[in-house]
């Protein structure tokens, strides 16, 4: 094995070492990852605690949402029925997609990898406890006041996908359609911070020796998950942006009368949309491919083909989002493209269920609880693909667009392809959690419910569809031959939701929550995750030798808790964790995470407070809670580069690592590198915005500024990258005023940023452009909104630099704050440069 760090591979061989380490290293270890009491739970950032929560949390939001579904059934039950008014069922079939789309599908499986990811890295913990936290609580604040807005008649109505015209203040004059956009927008906030987590986490926290080639194909699926979160959620974010902005400053964007165009909505929402399919579909892969071997007793079959099978799903997935844009009369060249791609995602899809058969083939399947749900989502998932096909087939989505075909096509691809998993897993998990493990019988009756539930409901649906119901009609006429197939559906939701509510019974009598005492490894399974833990995961973090590490290291399972690998104890009276290298998963520093704090806690609480003040306008309020939050991160990072008292440590067997590290070693620049991916898609897209605006109405437009504002604003933010380049250099310096020299630098930078904006403002205005009147004018200012958002967080990281510096906190040997700041101006500086770049010199003064 190459090394990347100069660590010595050989040295392994020292492990496992001769003899199991002192009780008295297992109770230091256990008093500093003490778990929460009471409320404490609250201030809980251990994966494990959080991991529950947030597993628990996406679950009621699926039984939420299933509600809502079989109130829908008994309104469709028979023709012309009463049960629901028509404002209400928009009401519903908008929060039922939504809810599962946003509240379920993807908190889940990142609730999943909190929980799991840890320990089946080898990990104490996700390098970023208090973000995964703050994702938690963002996410269950949020989505309750979200979730609540029904009960008052203000849930949105326009659609999971909320389509303009319909939604715009002409036809949604009230609040039901900002709920959605703020609601959102906020929850996405939540996802992404949770896919940052994942990223850094299994790049950078894996046990030495898990090299990529021994990555867990769990890991391997929940890391392709949350980079393509980094890609594709930043549309929607943008997508809800400019049309939040449209509805309070009649900006417009989507008003093809003043040059905006409401396709754009669709391809902004669709690039986010259609790979969302993927992004809850490929975790789910990840876990059945985790199951399979342990239910059939044998190694997965072609491991390598399913990684690249599942990397191709990731890339080719971003290349369909039109294929929900056919009917829409796009050119028949793009038609062509999107329908090719759409057929092409299949191959990887069908080599990963090829390679599930081949693994249950060659061994002997166990049809326990676990083993019926695999095999059913199998079933299911591949009848949904077989339609996902025909839908791919441009004549045939011309049929079918919009009937209830597409209904019945999109619920046998999500609940074969996540729902099935997702139960199986839960089934699978639990003992990891928990004092007993769930009933087979009670698992195996609730699948025969839900997946005869599911046939019953769903398969019906595709001949209404195909008789030419149409989706989203809260009634249908008597005597067009629906009334029976439409009553046979509803019949199916409710045989569905009995065996759910069989989970929830099976949950309530033997889900014991416990982390010192679960019911161990019942399945015999290979996994890390599978060794006995408590609160501080594993008690020594071993060198892995295998992708099957229990199966072939036997003698992990006493080893580990013996703690004769790295870390059997704190060697600082800290929580600690090893931080390892990219590819080969080498030792490089040890890095300690934090204790549990209210930070995270009010953090979330006040940034869903703003979100949700500013629905109904109550601007004053929202600025105080977003003050308050603001003060509450600024509180979260204020230990942040707190020297250890060792500068290095023994982790075990005599060999020693840092406690420190800052540049591209440091884990929170790696964290700062995909916040800054998400800002760099987020100024992709609105580029696009901008080029897709003009290519429909370019006649509105006006010549751009003159020359001058042109270099003074480039030259501006030219000025603050050069600054915050050479501050990484000057706070490095061993010298007294080197500190004060850095910070200044940093505020200058600052003030330079927002003068730089100011006059980007001022002389476009002073140009004659208004933002309400063309599309041009509300693409360009919302470049400039968006600006001066990064401005004011800039501002804040300054005022965030200068407490530290007057407090005595600025030290040249701990300048990780600095590196991610100065990394952080360069990146807004450049995509700022960018932007001016684009709207003066495209179309040019021709216009």
């Amino acid at each position: 094995m190459t090394s990347e760090t100069g660590f010595d591979p050989k040295r392994y061989d020292r492990f496992p070492t001769q003899e199991a380490r002192p009780d008295g290293e297992l109770k230091a270890l256990q008093d500093v990852w003490c778990g929460p009491k009471g409320w404490g739970w609250f201030t809980a950032i251990n994966n494990s605690y959080v991991g529950i929560l947030f597993v628990g949390a996406a679950f009621l939001f699926f039984v939420l949402a299933g509600i809502l579904a079989l109130v829908m059934r008994t309104q469709l039950a028979v023709p012309d029925a009463g049960f629901v008014g028509v404002d209400t069922y928009n009401q519903l079939f908008t929060m039922h997609g939504t809810v599962m789309m946003f509240l379920f599908a993807v908190p889940m499986v990142e609730a999943m990898a909190v929980l799991l990811l840890p320990q089946m890295l080898g990990a104490r913990d996700l390098p970023f406890p208090r973000l995964g936290a703050y994702a938690l609580w963002s996410y269950v604040v949020g989505g309750l006041i979200f979730f609540s807005s029904i009960f008052f008649s203000l849930a949105p109505d326009g659609g999971w996908f909320m389509y303009p015209p319909l939604t715009n203040k002409a036809f949604s004059p009230g609040i039901n359609t900002d709920f959605w956009l703020l609601g959102i927008g906020f929850i996405e906030i939540s996802a992404i911070a949770g896919a940052i987590e994942i990223v850094v986490g299994v790049m950078r926290t894996r046990a030495p020796g898990m090299t990529l080639a021994r990555l867990p194909i769990f890991a391997w699926a929940m890391l392709i998950f949350a980079v393509m979160i980094l890609i594709a959620f930043p549309s929607v974010i943008l997508a809800t942006t400019l049309m939040e902005m449209e509805r309070m400053f009649d900006w417009p964007f989507f008003d093809a009368a003043r040059g905006g165009d409401p396709m754009l909505w669709q391809h902004l929402f669709w690039f986010f949309g259609h790979p969302e399919v993927y992004i809850i579909f490929l975790p789910a892969a990840g876990a059945m491919s985790t199951m399979i071997p342990v239910v059939a007793r044998h190694r997965l079959v072609g491991h390598p083909l399913v990684v690249m099978a599942m990397l191709a799903t990731g890339f080719i997935s971003f290349g369909v989002w039109s294929h929900h844009m056919f009917t829409t009369g796009m050119p028949t060249m793009s038609v062509g493209f999107f329908s090719a791609a759409s057929m092409a995602v299949s191959i990887p899809a069908g080599v990963q269920v090829f390679s599930w058969i081949a693994t249950m083939a060659a061994g002997r399947m166990k049809f326990s609880a676990p083993g019926l749900f695999i095999i059913g989502g199998l079933l299911i998932f591949v009848m949904g693909g077989l339609t996902g096909v025909m839908v791919a087939m441009v004549p045939f989505d011309w049929v079918v667009h919009d009937t209830y075909f597409i209904v019945a096509h999109l619920h046998y691809v999500l609940i074969g392809g996540m729902v099935f998993p997702i139960f199986a897993a839960i089934y699978f998990w639990t003992p990891v959690v928990s004092r007993r493990a769930l009933s087979e019988r009670m698992g195996k009756s609730a699948f025969w419910l839900m997946f005869t539930g599911m046939h019953v409901t769903f398969l019906p649906m595709h001949l209404t569809g195909m008789m030419g119901m149409p989706r989203r009609v809260f009634t249908f006429l008597p005597d067009r031959g629906l009334d029976l197939v439409n009553l046979i559906s509803t019949v199916g939701a409710f045989i569905f939701a009995l065996g759910v509510l069989v989970v929830i019974i099976d949950m309530v009598r033997n889900f014991r929550p416990s982390l010192e005492q679960n019911a161990g490894n019942v399945h015999d399974a290979p996994g890390l995750e599978w060794l006995p833990s408590g609160t501080y995961s594993l008690r020594s973090i071993p060198v892995v030798k295998s992708l099957y590490p229990l199966w072939d290291q036997p003698e992990l399972k006493r080893t580990v808790p013996e703690g004769r690998w790295f870390l059997p104890g704190t060697v600082t009276g800290e929580r600690e964790t090893l931080i390892t290298s990219p590819l080969n998963a080498e030792p490089q520093y040890m890095a300690r995470i934090p204790r549990p704090s209210p930070w995270h806690f009010w953090a979330a609480l006040f940034t869903a407070a703003f979100f949700m003040l500013l629905v109904p306008g109550a601007y004053y309020a929202a600025a105080v809670a977003g003050v308050a939050g603001v003060f509450c991160m600024m509180g979260w990072a204020w230990k942040l580069d707190e020297p250890l008292a060792e500068e290095t440590v023994d982790i075990g067997g005599g060999i020693r690592v840092p406690t420190y590290a800052s540049g591209t070693l440091s884990h929170g620049w790696w964290a700062m590198v995909c916040l800054l991916f998400v800002s760099g898609m987020i100024a992709a897209m609105s580029m696009f915005s901008y080029v897709f605006l003009w290519s429909r109405g370019a006649e509105m437009w006006i010549a751009p500024p003159p020359v001058w504002s042109l270099i003074a604003v480039a030259g501006g933010y030219g000025g603050v990258i050069a600054l915050m380049l050479g501050v990484r250099k000057v706070v490095r310096m061993d010298r007294p005023r080197a500190g004060m020299v850095a910070t200044g630098m940093v505020v200058l930078a600052s003030v330079l940023m927002a003068a730089s904006w100011w006059t980007d403002w001022s002389t476009w205005s002073g140009a004659g452009l208004d933002p309400t009147r063309s599309g041009q004018g509300a693409s360009v200012f919302a470049f400039l909104g968006w600006q001066g958002f990064y401005v004011i967080i800039c501002g804040l990281m300054a005022l965030y630099i200068f407490l530290r510096w007057m407090r005595g906190r600025v030290r040249h040997t701990h300048a990780t704050s600095f590196d991610v700041i100065a990394l952080f101006y360069v990146f807004i500086a450049s995509m700022a440069g960018l932007a001016v770049l684009l709207t003066r010199l495209f179309p040019g003064a021709v216009l």
